[in-house]
């Protein structure tokens, strides 16, 4: 919810929509390619050899960016009632509480094998998810006017984090395997580069101010790189 603050900042402008556009798109690719996409391959790794892993993964990848491209074709009443800009913040909800239900349940598991290695991964995760709640919160907001909306919609998302970890604790831990969250996290992989170059970047370059788009795209993928340096 900390991802929520630019709504509520009294000089709102074009360019912090634009600023936080390019973040959120920078931490969504760093979050694919330096953490999902290497957890889905370590992942399968177990099970299989090099080359059937890296097919399996590009399979699960390419399926999870024509899942998202399929979304963002069928969602027309959205785009007639608020527009492009809130039917990416409506996907980009979608795709985070879909990367947010494993790791809560991972969380979960991790934390009742070693409570420290438990509480570092918890940190380390509430540090990432705040770019996350960004990438929802100014979209909505910027889109309707309403951060009654911006705040419900990134809560749902972020909610959904300990949901996970109550799916883990009551029903999921004996069923899940590395062979399920590999799959999973090629997947959420996929939606995540599809809002990234498709939605995020097209719609910040939209008004033309590509210095900021570019500028905050990197410190976006900057941010996280050093969220996996020092967890």
């Amino acid at each position: 919810m900390i991802g929520t603050i630019p709504i509520f900042l009294k000089r709102q402008s074009e360019k912090i929509l634009i600023a936080s556009l390019g973040f959120a798109s920078g931490v969504m690719i760093t979050i694919s390619m330096t953490d999902l996409l290497p957890s889905a391959f370590s992942s399968l790794l177990e099970s299989y050899v090099f080359f059937p892993t890296f097919l399996i993964v590009a399979i699960c990848f390419s399926i999870g960016v024509i899942f998202s491209f399929s979304v963002d074709h069928f969602l027309p009443q959205e785009k007639m009632q608020y527009g492009k800009l809130y039917q990416v913040g409506l996907i980009s909800c979608l795709a985070i509480i879909m990367h947010n239900i494993p790791e809560g349940i991972i969380t979960y598991l991790t934390s009742e094998a070693n409570l420290h290695l438990g509480i570092t991964l918890a940190l380390a995760i509430a540090l990432h998810n705040i770019p996350e709640g960004i990438s929802i919160s100014v979209p909505i907001y910027y889109s309707t006017g309403s951060r009654k909306k911006a705040l419900f919609y990134t809560f749902v998302s972020g909610i959904s984090e300990p949901f996970g970890a109550f799916l883990a604790c009551v029903f999921l831990a004996p069923f899940v395997s590395p062979f399920v969250m590999g799959l999973l996290y090629a997947f959420i992989a996929g939606i995540m580069v599809h809002i990234s170059i498709y939605e995020l970047l097209p719609e910040a370059c939209s008004y033309h101010k590509y210095k900021t788009t570019i500028l905050s795209f990197l410190f976006g993928c900057g941010f996280m790189l050093l969220g996996h340096f020092f967890f």
